[in-house]
């Protein structure tokens, strides 16, 4: 239900309804990884994996404080799954050019084919999802996400957006 008042549009949902948004994001995640988390089990990974995988292709070279930042996960925690994507073959780890304290990350041909197995699924998914909807909905939907971000997440979603990576 919406409402007028001072020139804005106020919008008032009922518990139940934000409870019926709540579950949707539930089973729509359960969805969105369903197809990466088949992949990822084959190969005894995570979602950990996947999230560093995606966004060290999305930005070749990124440290991995910036990795850090991103994910918002321990140092320890991110340390492990790098370890194992490094070791499997699928990242490499290179010493800065500037700074020879940072490690500067990149995809593998191996890491780059798994990103684009893990990442195709969910384009599949995300597209049809996206041409159901209708544009109207897309940008809505965009906007309910970004809405939902903290702050900090925000700008850094933009940052990434804006970079053309």
């Amino acid at each position: 239900m919406a409402e007028k008042s001072g020139g804005e549009t106020l919008l008032f949902l009922t518990d139940e309804q934000l409870r019926q948004g709540i579950e949707a994001m539930y089973f729509a995640y359960r969805g969105f990884t369903a197809d990466p988390d088949r992949i990822l089990a084959d190969l005894a990974y995570g979602r950990a994996h996947h999230r560093a995988i995606h966004f060290i292709n999305r930005a070749p070279g990124t440290t991995v404080t910036n990795l850090l930042a991103i994910l918002g996960v321990t140092k320890q925690s991110l340390n492990r799954v790098l370890r194992t994507l490094i070791e499997d073959g699928l990242v490499e780890s290179r010493v800065g050019s500037n700074d020879k304290r940072e490690r500067n990350l990149y995809l593998t041909e191996a890491g780059r084919e798994l990103e684009s197995r893990l990442s195709d699924a969910q384009r599949t998914r995300m597209r049809a999802a996206f041409r159901e909807a209708g544009p109207e909905a897309v940008a809505g939907f965009r906007r309910v996400l970004e809405a939902m971000m903290d702050t900090e997440m925000r700008r850094q979603y933009h940052t990434l957006r804006e970079s053309g990576q």
